[in-house]
């Protein structure tokens, strides 16, 4: 009688524990995942404008160099190379976030924090994503106010040495 009793207790034990469900298996976890997958989507295209960036940098420089070098043209390389360090600190911030995030994934799926916890904190993130996505866009649309001023300026340098030829 005691060992079915204590059969009985282990089988149900059993029961409970195998009935509980894996922490990366719910939909929320799930949905968490796919957001995250977005998350480096986009990080991986801010990574890649940060690049056609520095090849317009790099080559706005180079077309300085057959320039006469006036403020004007010192001035549009500085502001242009604030915004590409701007735009470097964020997408090292984005990153950062990135590692967090899949962090805080890991955590969750581990079971080592409820899902409330792990709702809360992604949502903080998500936030803190869009944040940084729209300082991308701002960046990015000063980036190319600035290389057309500087083209139009070129061209109109280019203008004025023809008619004094």
């Amino acid at each position: 009688m005691k060992k079915s009793l204590l059969l009985a207790v282990c089988v149900m034990a059993a029961t409970l524990f195998s009935c509980k469900q894996n922490p990366a298996e719910t939909p929320e976890h799930k949905a968490m995942v796919a957001e995250h997958e977005a998350m480096e989507a986009s990080h991986d295209a801010m990574a890649k404008e940060h690049e056609t960036m520095q090849d317009n940098h790099n080559a706005m420089m180079e077309a300085h160099k057959a320039v006469e070098n006036d403020s004007i043209h010192m001035a549009m390389e500085a502001e242009h190379g604030a915004i590409l360090a701007k735009h470097e600190e964020l997408i090292k911030a984005h990153d950062a976030l990135l590692a967090k995030h899949a962090e805080l994934e890991t955590k969750h799926g581990a079971g080592e924090m409820t899902l409330e916890e792990m709702t809360a904190e992604h949502e903080a993130m998500k936030a803190e994503h869009e944040s940084m996505e729209a300082e991308h866009k701002k960046i990015k649309a000063d980036h190319d106010r600035v290389a057309a001023e500087d083209a139009k300026m070129m061209q109109e340098d280019k203008d004025k040495e023809s008619e004094e030829q």
